[in-house]
């Protein structure tokens, strides 16, 4: 969230100049890689996260319009939504993929049809959000509404908060009054 809302504030504050930009967001995308490799957090995920920022400041250097910063984002965005979709599709819903490890139970839940299908269910809200997310971005990039596009930042947020509580009750409401949880998938003999 960061880097963009710094990209944004350099940018503005310093008459547009787009260089300043690029190298603040470059600066704080590295310090963060950093902190949050001294926290033990995934490489991957750090330096996926990096290469974001490194792609979202090359595109606004280059095309020389700090609002493409954003383009990259959007991209992100339905690049996600498309990835959730076509996992539900394949019934590898990717909430599942995600959650199992973390609950201890890796993919056992894939052979329970009321986890799969329930993981499926949810799954279907991160479609939503990513969705949603591309389609606020667009329009702000369009007009070049850098102040809207670092605002909507922190939302965005906020909205992944809500859609982790919703996706548990989904999951929650969609499984048999009977069944033990996501932490003890029922292993069909099928």
């Amino acid at each position: 969230m960061l880097p963009p809302v710094i990209f944004v504030v350099v940018y503005l504050a310093t008459g547009s100049n787009l260089t300043a930009a690029v190298i603040s967001a470059l600066t704080i995308g590295v310090v963060l890689a950093g902190l949050r490799l001294t926290r033990r957090e995934k490489p991957v995920r750090i330096v996926g996260a990096l290469l974001v920022v490194v792609l979202a400041a090359t595109v606004a250097y280059y095309t020389g319009n700090a609002a493409a910063y954003f383009w990259p984002l959007v991209l992100a965005n339905i690049a996600s939504a498309l990835a959730f979709a076509f996992s539900i599709l394949i019934r590898w819903p990717l909430l599942g993929v995600i959650v199992g490890p973390i609950t201890g139970t890796g993919m056992k839940w894939r052979k329970d049809p009321d986890l799969l299908r329930a993981y499926a269910k949810a799954s279907w809200l991160w479609v939503l959000l990513n969705v949603v997310r591309a389609a606020v971005q667009v329009p702000l990039i369009q007009d070049e509404d850098l102040w809207a596009l670092a605002a909507v930042r922190p939302l965005f947020y906020v909205m992944v908060l809500g859609v982790i509580l919703w996706s548990w009750r989904i999951i929650k409401n969609s499984l048999p009054a009977d069944h033990p949880g996501i932490r003890s998938p029922r292993i069909s003999q099928h």
